[in-house]
């Protein structure tokens, strides 16, 4: 089974993405702030992230770029959330490392559709 790390500061947010991720083949582990999620990782690296890109300890963008900074060879699929569509911010997050974003509020077909890159990502070649 897939490894998603979800992180918001959000309870409820967390435990919507877990129920959503967890129905599309998901484990889940979760993280209330960035530094939390930097330390899950350092535990054991997710095949996948699912960021908030506004968390209580530091953004989203500096969640990406200390994680680059601590993990340069670990690629796991980053799909930052938000509830803003800048596309400033947008591509600053592509820039820095994530592969996707996803509006929020979210549903399961929209989260499927961004995570099913990361589960074809890690497919084995046939």
């Amino acid at each position: 089974m897939k490894l998603c790390l979800v992180v918001d500061d959000s309870s409820v947010i967390r435990k919507v993405a877990k129920a959503l991720l967890n129905s599309i083949g998901y484990e889940v582990i979760e993280a209330e702030t960035g530094q939390d999620a930097i330390d899950a990782c350092n535990r054991q690296m997710p095949h996948a992230i699912m960021i908030d890109w506004d968390l209580a300890d530091m953004s989203g963008f500096d969640f990406l770029v200390e994680f680059n900074r601590q993990f340069a060879g670990s690629k796991p699929h980053i799909v930052y959330a938000t509830t803003e569509n800048d596309p400033i911010d947008i591509s600053r997050a592509i820039k820095a490392g994530a592969d996707e974003f996803l509006m929020a509020p979210f549903n399961r077909e929209s989260l499927e559709a961004k995570f099913s890159h990361a589960a074809m990502a890690s497919q084995p070649a046939s």
